[in-house]
C-alpha cells in the first residue's frame, strides 16, 4: 500500500513538471505579441504542398502558372523579396518598378540552360563524339589534345580573351531589355528575346508554344547537369569521349 502511494506521488510530480505554469504563460503572452511576424509565413503557402517536394509546403511564388513550374525550390530562394533592378542599373538613377526574384531567376535559368546546351554540344563535338573532331582549321586548335585541356591553352594564347570580350559586349546589349522591364515599360516574359529564325513558333497556338518552351526548359536543365557531369569525369582523368575510362 505504501509502495503504491509512493509510485502515484512520483508519477503525479513528473506529469506536473511538463505542465506550463500560470505565471510562465502570463509572461510569455506579452512577449510573443511583441515579436515581429516571421518571414517564413510570407514565403510559403501552408495550405498546399510542393509537387516536387511533397514533404515541404509550396513556395508562395511557385503557383504553377509558369511553364515548367513543378514547385521545386527546397531552399525557397524564389520567395525571397528582392528588387534585382540594381544589378543592371544603379537604383539612384531613377525610380523603377523593379525586377522580382522569380523573374530574375527564370531569366537566369533559361540563359544558363541555353549556354549549357551549346557548351555540352561543343565539348563533345571538339572531342570527336560525332565521328570526327569539329574544330577550327588552324593548327593551334587541332593540336589541342582535348576539350578539357582547351581552356588553359586558349587562355595562354589569348583566344579566350577575345571570347570574353565578345560575350561581355553581348551581355551589355541584352541588358537593355531588362532595363525596360525594370522601368515597367515592357511586359516581356523572362528569357524571351524574340529569337526564332526558323519560325518554329509562327502560327502556333498558346498550348503548342508552351509545349515548345517546356521542351527548351527541360533540355536546358538536363544540359546543365550533363555539362557538369562531363567536366567532373574529365577532372578525375577521363578526358576522351565517352569519358568513362
Amino acid at each position: 500500500m505504501i509502495l503504491r502511494a509512493i509510485v502515484t506521488t512520483l508519477l503525479a510530480t513528473s506529469v506536473a513538471g511538463f505542465a506550463p505554469s500560470a505565471s510562465s504563460s502570463r509572461l510569455a503572452s506579452p512577449l510573443h505579441s511583441q515579436m515581429p511576424p516571421r518571414m517564413w509565413d510570407s514565403m510559403v503557402d501552408p495550405t498546399e504542398r510542393s509537387k516536387a517536394c511533397p514533404w515541404l509546403p509550396r513556395p508562395v511564388n511557385l503557383d504553377g502558372s509558369m511553364v515548367g513550374d513543378n514547385g521545386f525550390d527546397p531552399f525557397y530562394l524564389s520567395s525571397i523579396p528582392k528588387n534585382f533592378a540594381g544589378f543592371i542599373q544603379p537604383p539612384q538613377w531613377e525610380e523603377v518598378e523593379g525586377i522580382s526574384t522569380l523573374y530574375w531567376m527564370r531569366e537566369a535559368e533559361l540563359k544558363h540552360g541555353r549556354v549549357a546546351m551549346l557548351a555540352w554540344f561543343g565539348w563533345l563535338a571538339a572531342d570527336g563524339a560525332f565521328g570526327f573532331p569539329l574544330r577550327f582549321p588552324a593548327s593551334v586548335y587541332h593540336d589541342v589534345p582535348s576539350s578539357y585541356a582547351a581552356h588553359d591553352i586558349m587562355v595562354s594564347n589569348g583566344s579566350l580573351g577575345f571570347v570574353l570580350g565578345a560575350v561581355g559586349f553581348l551581355e551589355l546589349c541584352l541588358s537593355a531589355v531588362l532595363v525596360e522591364v525594370a522601368k515597367g515599360g515592357s511586359d516581356r516574359e523572362a528569357g524571351d528575346y524574340k529569337l526564332d529564325p526558323l519560325q518554329l513558333l509562327k502560327g502556333k497556338s498558346k498550348e503548342e508554344v508552351d509545349k515548345m518552351k517546356l521542351r527548351e526548359l527541360k533540355n536546358g536543365r538536363l544540359a546543365m547537369l550533363a555539362f557538369a557531369g562531363v567536366v567532373t569525369q574529365c577532372q578525375i582523368g577521363h578526358t576522351e569521349f565517352p569519358y568513362i575510362g
